[in-house]
């Protein structure tokens, strides 16, 4: 039932992106991950990239209670396109995407991930 509610209320979060100097809104449900490139951020579809008039704190605020999660000190991946997480060595882990994309993981935040999946 709990993910029921986040699918329904990940429904209002949207983005306003741009890519070759268009403007484009974006459901989460378009959304892989979103990364932090330069001080820039880039939010990664299954077939494109955006540039994001945003910060981080700004989009984990609009990403509470959705399956956003923060992986990295520069990346926020989207749980509902993970499809594994495998062990690396070093006690790295490697989340790997629906579309076969594969993002590390850090420890700092594994927390952030347990989390997310027990609300799922």
């Amino acid at each position: 039932m709990a993910g029921l509610v986040r699918r329904i209320s990940s429904l209002d979060v949207g983005f306003q992106a741009s890519v070759d100097g268009r403007r484009v809104k974006l459901g989460l449900t378009e959304v892989y991950y979103i990364e932090n490139v330069e001080r820039k951020l880039f939010i990664y579809t299954a077939k494109e990239v955006y540039r994001l008039d945003s910060s981080m704190p700004e989009v984990e605020k609009m990403a509470e209670d959705t399956g956003l999660v923060r992986i990295s000190r520069t990346c926020i991946m989207n749980t509902d396109h993970l499809k594994e997480i495998r062990q690396l060595k070093n006690s790295r882990l490697e989340a790997v995407m629906d579309n076969d994309e594969k993002l590390i993981v850090s420890r700092k935040y594994l927390k952030d991930i347990k989390k997310a999946f027990q609300k799922g």
